[in-house]
């Protein structure tokens, strides 16, 4: 089992930044691929990034240029760093750690990023 936490959300105005931080506890050595994805209200739950154990990374079109992922191994934590923020990006952001090898699919509890004009 792996579980997630999410941490680092709240209130920024239009052209702001923030970072979240994901902290994985359990069996992290099995992680194989986390990533971030974002529900906004009477949406559907999106993938914003993705990033694999080597380090390859795959973004969303609607971020690419503005948000970065990353991944400290040894702190079994993952980033987002996310500048030039817009309303759109208003959402509960989501954590998710994959593990290949039973097929494991981990969620955060999320957190909520408003973004105001």
């Amino acid at each position: 089992q792996v579980q997630l936490v999410e941490s680092g959300g709240g209130l920024v105005q239009a052209g702001g930044s923030l970072r979240l931080s994901c902290t994985a506890s359990g069996s992290t050595t099995a992680i194989a691929v986390m990533g971030w994805y974002r529900q906004a209200p009477g949406k559907e739950r999106e993938l914003v990034a993705v990033i694999g154990n080597g380090g390859s990374t795959n973004y969303a079109d609607s971020v690419k240029g503005r948000f970065a992922i990353s991944r400290d191994n040894a702190k079994n934590t993952m980033y987002l760093q996310m500048n030039s923020l817009t309303p759109e990006d208003t959402a509960v952001y989501y954590c998710n750690a994959r593990v290949v090898l039973w097929n494991g699919n981990y969620w955060g509890q999320g957190t909520q990023v408003t973004v105001s004009s």
